[in-house]
């Protein structure tokens, strides 16, 4: 897997949608655990195809919600993005708004991670530290059985990847924090020089 689309070419199609800085962080996060999964599961020679798929991944959100990956082939495809970065972008969202099934491990993880990463991010805004450098997975856990807290980030997406993985919960909120730890300074850095 390769990108046609570089990191720049790539932030600035994003920004081009999506102007929240809630859509712009989220996308820098879940670039950023995207790049960490990549390497740490041994696909390091694809880590900008797995970073760029996750900076992408929302791009139609923000504009065409009700259009959710319905919207991101087009807009895609006229910025010259390759038909199979098409694919695992609009994997994301299988089951809930579209039926492209996540195929490759990097489309399964990043499945999994889109909403594990929202939750984590809201839990992460909870702590003193508002981080996740001192997140631990006990703590995650009560906020992910709390149904209540940070709502919309779907539990069963969350269990169905993880299942699709073949993995433990608790390994994956331990992986997702770490890729999240390894990447908060640099997307908070990016954010305040927008």
């Amino acid at each position: 897997m390769t990108s046609k689309i570089t990191r720049e070419e790539a932030l600035a199609l994003l920004q081009k949608y999506n102007k929240e800085p809630f859509h712009i962080l989220h996308g820098l996060t879940v670039e950023g655990v995207m790049r960490w999964f990549a390497k740490e599961l041994g696909y390091g020679e694809e880590e900008e195809y797995w970073a760029i798929t996750g900076l992408l991944h929302d791009i139609d959100f923000e504009q065409w919600p009700e259009e959710h990956c319905k919207k991101a082939p087009e807009l895609l495809a006229e910025a010259g993005v390759g038909e199979d970065m098409i694919h695992s972008i609009c994997s994301h969202g299988y089951g809930l708004c579209c039926d492209v099934r996540p195929e490759h491990l990097m489309e399964q993880v990043l499945f999994t991670v889109d909403e594990l990463t929202g939750l984590v991010g809201a839990a992460a805004k909870m702590r003193p530290s508002k981080s996740v450098m001192d997140m631990e997975v006990s703590s995650l856990k009560k906020k992910f059985k709390d149904k209540r807290f940070a709502a919309g980030c779907s539990r069963d997406v969350i269990k169905d990847g993880c299942q699709m993985l073949g993995w433990e919960l608790d390994d994956l909120f331990a992986k997702t924090i770490e890729a999240m730890r390894s990447c908060e300074a640099a997307v908070n850095q990016e954010m305040e020089n927008m």
